[in-house]
């Protein structure tokens, strides 16, 4: 196996019982880096710490990785137009920390003949952000609701 030192310099390639005598020496752990290798690479290192390294290195990676959310917004058929626009203000707000926005329009009783209200209320919606969002679901009915999902450009 070919076998590298504590300060990266290769060894060279010997057999497993010197590479082992050799970590001996150093003492610290003979770690295979390199499984599927011709011939197979290992290391003399300190494996706990290695393994330190590893969970420190998954944790950073961790926290850059970015999670949104899904907020919801909930309107009626008969919504007014500044209600809409104080909604539509919440939604911009929400897709600016690249969250992502769930708009439903709730049909109660006999409310759901006004679908087409529901629809253009949705349009509308979509109108107004489309420079900061992209309709990534477009309205369909869930029952008594009709959903319709944004996110962030």
């Amino acid at each position: 196996m070919r076998v590298i030192d504590p300060e990266g310099n290769q060894v060279g390639i010997i057999p497993i019982y010197k590479a082992l005598a050799t970590a001996a020496d150093f003492g610290l752990d003979l770690v295979e880096i390199s499984p599927n290798a011709k011939p197979p690479v290992c290391k003399i290192m300190d494996y706990g710490r290695y393994k330190y390294e590893l969970t420190k290195k998954r944790q950073e990676a961790k926290k850059k990785q970015s999670a949104f959310q899904v907020k919801e917004i909930k309107v009626r058929p008969k919504t007014d137009k500044h209600d809409l626009q104080t909604k539509i203000g919440h939604i911009k707000k929400f897709l600016g920390k690249k969250d992502k926005v769930k708009v439903t329009v709730i049909f109660r009783g006999r409310e759901i003949t006004l679908s087409d209200l529901g629809r253009n209320l949705l349009a509308t919606i979509a109108e107004e952000t489309d420079e900061i969002a992209i309709v990534e679901q477009y309205p369909k009915f869930e029952g008594r609701t009709m959903v319709m999902l944004l996110s962030p450009k």
